[in-house]
């Protein structure tokens, strides 16, 4: 069978009906072998028959979620190309061909663009069409290399197995970005093809939950992001806190009227451990993920991990406690002048401020060598031909102990 278009259902009467016959009649129309699955999610106002009268062939998802259901139904597909989309007759299943045509040609993944194909008045909220969409667009796109205009159009299509080598695993609406994310960082052939949305056909409100599922987008593409969560801003961070701090360790700063002193430069302090953190957690970040399997392994971060070893790691965190103990020395001999009276802060605090921060980093070097060592340690992982290799050399045992057994005569 070449095509399973899957439609996740939940409470979907009003419209499930219309949805299966126009995708069974495009198949019809251009000689497409499919069928129409329904991924029903506990629907209660008899959806499942609708459907099963209109052609399609129903299967029960028990998990709760949008995620859920349309995985569940791509593992029910039998076809080798899949088409989702939502059953509220939103979406144009009469205008499937474009998707199947790009998948013969070779696409895994076939995304529909609604902002070129065509959005009708009323068919998607203000909020949506201006804010939403375009900047959690906007934001997979700077984000992952890819070049989708529309992150979250339902209607799309995709080589089976594709998809299920990927392990997609949010039981949400998220499901969508999830998709894309990990297509793009697979190296998956991700293609988009117009489409268009008509005004929901339910009189019911949506299933979706603006703020939210919005929110839980935003954050799926954050997590997966180690780059954009953790390290730009801390690098940004790190770099303005030395930045300042080196020119307010020599004396104040002035602005205009406005002077920048040593209370500045506890605050630049602070920036940098904080900033130097947050690297170190997109490190940390992005080595556990590979090694789980979670995100594609990262040359980059391969290649300085195995630089960075846990001994030059340690190496850099005892040159940052020396220099911070030598800061501290000195600011002692420092105080040792002024007789181990009162000192001025504007002086003393020069002196202690980046030494104290030398030595809270060289910790946090330390601890970061050994940790991420912690993370590289490989785990012996049997593969299926580790399996099957097993499998083979205790039947050759086998046979060679049966064949030197002494036959025992009656």
């Amino acid at each position: 069978m070449e095509l399973s278009v899957v439609m996740p259902c939940l409470n979907e009467a009003e419209t499930v009906e219309t949805c299966v016959r126009k995708a069974l009649a495009c198949m019809r129309e251009h000689g497409i072998d499919g069928e129409v699955v329904i991924a029903d999610n506990g629907s209660t106002d008899g959806s499942q028959q609708l459907a099963r009268d209109a052609g399609a062939r129903v299967v029960h998802i028990d998990q709760k979620g949008y995620g859920n259901a349309l995985i569940g139904g791509i593992r029910a597909a039998r076809g080798k190309f899949v088409i989702m989309g939502d059953a509220d007759d939103s979406y144009d299943f009469t205008g499937l061909l474009p998707f199947v045509e790009q998948l013969r040609d070779g696409a895994d993944l076939v995304m529909g663009n609604r902002f070129r194909g065509g959005i009708a008045p009323g068919a998607m909220p203000a909020l949506h069409r201006y804010l939403g969409n375009p900047v959690l667009s906007f934001i997979g796109r700077l984000f992952f290399p890819s070049r989708i205009g529309d992150f979250h159009c339902g209607l799309r299509g995709f080589r089976r197995d594709s998809i299920l080598r990927l392990g997609l695993q949010t039981g949400g609406m998220e499901f969508a970005s999830e998709m894309v994310v990990k297509s793009t960082l697979q190296g998956l052939d991700v293609r988009e093809v117009p489409t268009t949305l008509s005004p929901d056909g339910r009189s019911r409100p949506p299933h979706l939950r603006s703020w939210r599922d919005g929110w839980r987008h935003l954050r799926f593409l954050m997590l997966y992001s180690p780059r954009w969560l953790f390290f730009i801003p801390g690098l940004v961070l790190m770099t303005l806190g030395l930045v300042a701090g080196a020119a307010l360790t020599f004396g104040p700063v002035y602005i205009g009227k406005l002077a920048f002193d040593v209370d500045t430069l506890v605050g630049a302090s602070a920036m940098v451990v904080i900033g130097f953190q947050a690297v170190l957690f997109a490190l940390f970040t992005k080595v556990y993920a590979a090694e789980e399997g979670f995100l594609p392994e990262d040359r980059r971060v391969r290649r300085l991990v195995d630089i960075v070893t846990l001994e030059k790691g340690l190496i850099a965190g005892g040159l940052l406690a020396v220099a911070g103990l030598g800061g501290l020395v000195a600011s002692l001999a420092h105080w040792g002048g002024r007789g181990f009276g009162e000192l001025i802060p504007a002086e003393s605090l020069r002196l202690v401020v980046p030494s104290a921060t030398a030595f809270v980093m060289s910790f946090q070097t330390i601890f970061a060598a050994l940790f991420i060592s912690i993370l590289g340690i490989r785990r012996s992982k049997e593969t299926p031909v580790d399996i099957a290799a097993s499998a083979a050399e205790e039947a050759a045992e086998a046979v060679s102990h049966d064949s030197h057994e002494p036959v025992v005569g009656a």
